[in-house]
């Protein structure tokens, strides 16, 4: 099925059906912090434990996303992004039924299956139906629950724990889940690849190298145990050294090394990488800032961080302006640069300052988050051929995943590093933040040299008519 033969009916469902999904993913990653405690109560498990639940799922979604182009070459898009809809919302009701930690850890590697499938063939469906100068828009309007979910999380895992039960944080899944089913039964295109082979060597050596990575930036934030986890991580590399080797040799590798030679693919891919070290802390950060530093509430801490889900629905709907006038390489060398101030900014306020104060800046930085995010996940794809774009896409999401744990840990190694130095913070917790924040703010400003590889005209072919 060609695109023109997609009405345009269907067309504007396409990024709702998407936006679901990532909706679902990305509350879940965070809802459930908030609730460990009262799940471990329940089930009568230490919340030291309870940790178990939450690597369970990300291993599940390291080990699996790098299949997920394949699977949807081979068995078509629709069939695939359904059965993880399905996948995903059993795993959420098994979750809710659970009676102990075991069978919690196993609803948790089942909603995992789901979702490492979920994004990368749902935005893989969006790529192959929109034509270039259509997909910014497309893919803007798909890309806000990811904004806004890790905002939302925090805040309803709050209220859903003290007013209701902690059930109910995977019980929202389901009605959610619903609705995207039916929409993809109706409206979803179904796509096929041809497939010489699936490369098995190839994608054991990579899920090895992903999940040891994953474990490792898991526990790297949760731990003073540094030293294994240093292994760990340098394990992980070393693995992704020997994939590259192998897929040197390789006919037809899970992801093949010529993706690289496409400049705009490989600075979307590491600018992601750099650029998320520091976005990706913040919405861990704050809330804790607010609770530790300023001994306010969960439910308080949430409701301060709110208006970035606000503000990044505003900022969807300045982005095709914006890159329109600047063009890709500009919008994103500025836009850094202003997002490293930005989070250095949360360094200003003293504890004598109201918390409120923080409130502004955080407005204004959900605001260029949006345009940072739609603007780093479309250059990466707009110079891909149709026979990359699968394992092209597949590949983006892994980075993703792992661009987000290295900005978790990262975030927190850095605020443990600060907090042990007793002369530096003289007693006062609030200040290991202050400069936490100060130092992922600047290191989020370097993370704009990446984008000066871009050139001026890049990214051209996705704004022509927009």
């Amino acid at each position: 099925m060609s695109s023109d033969q997609v009405l345009s009916k269907n067309k504007k469902i396409l990024p709702i059906i998407l936006a679901t999904a990532i909706f679902m993913l990305m509350l879940d990653s965070t809802i459930l912090n908030t609730s460990l405690p009262a799940i471990a109560e329940d089930l009568n498990e230490s919340p030291l434990n309870m940790q178990n639940a939450i690597i369970s799922y990300v291993l599940t979604v390291a080990l699996l996303m790098p299949i997920s182009g394949f699977m949807a070459d081979r068995f078509g898009t629709k069939r695939v992004f359904i059965s993880a809809l399905t996948l995903f919302a059993l795993g959420s009701l098994l979750c809710s039924l659970s009676q102990n930690l075991t069978h919690l850890v196993i609803s948790r590697v089942i909603q995992g299956v789901g979702g490492s499938m979920m994004t990368p063939v749902g935005r893989l469906t969006l790529i192959k139906t929109f034509p270039k100068n259509e997909l910014v828009r497309a893919m803007n309007y798909a890309i806000v629950p990811a904004l806004i979910g890790p905002i939302l999380g925090p805040l309803v895992g709050g209220y859903m724990v003290d007013y209701v039960s902690w059930h109910w944080i995977f019980l929202i899944n389901l009605p959610i889940a619903l609705i995207g089913i039916i929409l993809s039964i109706i409206y979803l295109p179904d796509y096929h690849s041809h497939s010489s082979g699936f490369d098995i060597k190839g994608f054991l050596i990579f899920a090895a190298a992903t999940f040891i990575l994953s474990v490792s930036l898991e526990l790297l934030g949760n731990s003073v145990q540094t030293t294994p986890l240093l292994l760990g991580l340098f394990f992980g590399f070393l693995l992704l050294y020997f994939y590259y080797r192998h897929a040197k040799k390789q006919v037809e590798p899970i992801f093949p090394l010529d993706l690289f030679q496409v400049r705009t693919f490989r600075v979307g891919i590491i600018g992601n990488l750099a650029t998320r070290l520091g976005i990706s802390s913040v919405p861990l950060l704050l809330p804790l800032m607010v609770q530790i530093g300023y001994g306010k509430s969960a439910v308080i801490s949430g409701w301060i961080v709110a208006p970035m889900a606000l503000t990044a629905m505003i900022g969807k709907s300045a982005v095709l302006k914006i890159l329109k006038s600047l063009g890709y390489r500009t919008t994103l060398i500025f836009n850094t640069l202003i997002i490293g101030l930005l989070i250095s900014s949360f360094a200003i306020p003293g504890l004598e300052s109201s918390i409120y104060w923080h409130i502004p800046i955080i407005a204004i930085l959900g605001f260029f988050n949006s345009i940072q995010f739609t603007s780093m996940n479309t250059i990466a794809i707009a110079d891909l051929r149709p026979y990359h774009t699968s394992s092209g896409n597949s590949l983006l999401s892994v980075n993703q995943q792992l661009a987000i744990g290295f900005g978790v840990a990262f975030g927190l190694i850095i605020l443990k590093l600060f907090e042990g130095d007793e002369k530096l913070i003289q007693g006062e917790i609030h200040q290991a933040f202050r400069y936490t924040f100060l130092v992922i703010g600047i290191l989020t400003m370097l993370s704009a040299l990446v984008f000066r590889r871009l050139h001026f005209r890049d990214g051209d072919n996705l704004k022509a008519q927009n």
